[in-house]
């Protein structure tokens, strides 16, 4: 019998994606939102994406066997709304919000693991006093700000001075209620403490600086049981906190991967975080061997997938697909054609500019041919700008992602280099 499963912004390249996973013959894949509704966009209106995606449901004549998504903000919390209307697995609200509140979190997190997290505060970035709050709470600097939600490492500062700080404030007050305002509309619906429900949408956590080898522990939990299944290595471009590339398997000592796996196990267990796949970030100071846990993410991180297709032979939404069945995930591993795999980020480090020149779809397509199995997105187009790329660090824009395989690292380096030769981005009207 087909099961029916809609998937939340799902886009052309997943849908290819899916078609490949495990145990999938039985199953039709619907599309739920598009993705210039959920992920192309700042512009975030909860209430009338929640009304449009129940009438779609209400009106299919069939089966709702799942409703899923792989993206963060707002998929990942309409995701327990739209699961428990219709009766299918996901994880509770509250608990997804215990992740996703940045400030709950790290409340919970002090509870069961206060040895791994930093120290923290949450701030009203549009309190005039907040710095001399933040300093009141034992905080200073460096240190850094973020909002108490947010998606991706957008409108994320590292402060080392009071000019520092005005400069974020200044970034905060223009842009926050974009995702602020839709987030106090998700924390409406949810069972919060009440010191939580003060500390709302559009406030911000300042914490201690942390810091060491970058990673994030991709994992799942299935009846209570948690289950961490793959650890990635987070690179960093030299002296900047953007990132370069996602490197699987990580290259960090088995006993330090063992240690994150079982700190995992610990906070996921304590949040009651269940049936629903996660990732969570963490640092680990190779000087102090001291284990940080940045942050806890409730979903598959999407940049993955063909990473763990390429290494393990499957995209890991078979994670999310198996789980929004109610089934235990058929997660294989090592059973793919690469040894080593990673997703490039090209990047330019301007405040702005325009595009003058991007590669054509065709010479994006020699590009890849360079290496057997490349996969190559171009964000941009002639004449858009830099500042209109949704999804961007506070520091620099991603103009193209590369996703390539090899027996070894080094290879893989050697590799991309290959491949950016043949891809010409040019700039102007460039704001340094």
């Amino acid at each position: 019998m087909t099961k029916n499963i809609f998937v939340v912004g799902l886009n052309e390249l997943n849908a290819e994606r899916l078609k490949r996973l495990r145990g999938v013959e039985d199953v039709t894949f619907h599309p739920l939102l598009t993705p210039a509704q959920v992920s192309d966009t700042q512009d975030f209106d909860i209430p009338a994406m929640l009304e449009e995606a129940e009438a779609r449901l209400d009106a299919f004549d069939g089966s709702i066997d799942a409703i899923v998504g792989y993206i963060d903000f707002p998929v990942s919390t309409m995701l327990p709304i739209l699961c428990k209307k219709y009766g299918t697995p996901q994880a509770s609200l509250e608990s997804l919000l215990k992740c996703e509140h940045k400030y709950w979190s790290r409340k919970v997190m002090a509870e069961v693991i206060p040895d791994h997290i930093p120290k923290f505060t949450a701030f009203d970035p549009f309190d005039d006093d907040a710095l001399s709050k933040i300093g009141e709470a034992d905080l200073r600097f460096p240190f850094f700000v973020k909002p108490i939600k947010s998606s991706g490492s957008r409108l994320g500062f590292r402060i080392d001075s009071p000019e520092d700080f005005d400069y974020a404030i200044e970034k905060l007050r223009a842009e926050i209620r974009s995702i602020g305002e839709p987030f106090d509309h998700v924390l409406s619906q949810a069972d919060i403490p009440d010191d939580i429900k003060a500390v709302e949408g559009h406030y911000c956590m300042a914490e201690q600086v942390i810091g060491g080898r970058q990673c994030t522990v991709e994992g799942y939990v299935h009846n209570g049981e948690v289950f961490p299944y793959g650890t990635v290595d987070s690179i960093r471009y030299p002296q900047v906190l953007s990132f370069f590339y996602y490197l699987y398997p990580s290259t960090l000592p088995k006993r330090v991967q063992d240690t994150m796996n079982e700190i995992t196990r610990t906070i996921m267990a304590h949040i009651g975080y269940d049936n629903a796949g996660f990732n969570i970030e963490y640092y680990w100071d190779e000087v102090s061997n001291k284990i940080w846990l940045l942050e806890i993410n409730t979903r598959i991180a999407q940049s993955h997938c063909d990473l763990f297709e390429m290494v393990d032979g499957v995209s890991h939404q078979q994670v999310t697909v198996d789980l929004g069945l109610g089934r235990k995930p058929d997660m294989p591993s090592g059973e793919g054609p690469e040894n080593v795999a990673a997703e490039f980020f090209y990047r330019v480090f301007f405040n702005d500019a325009t595009v003058a020149r991007a590669p054509s779809r065709a010479e994006v397509e020699v590009a890849a041919e360079q290496v057997e199995g490349t996969r190559i997105s171009s964000y941009v187009t002639r004449g858009s700008k830099l500042s209109d790329l949704p999804e961007q660090d506070a520091y620099s824009f991603a103009v193209a992602s590369i996703w390539m395989g090899a027996s070894k690292q080094s290879k893989l380096l050697w590799n991309y280099e290959q491949v950016m030769k043949k891809l010409n981005y040019e700039f102007t009207d460039i704001v340094e």
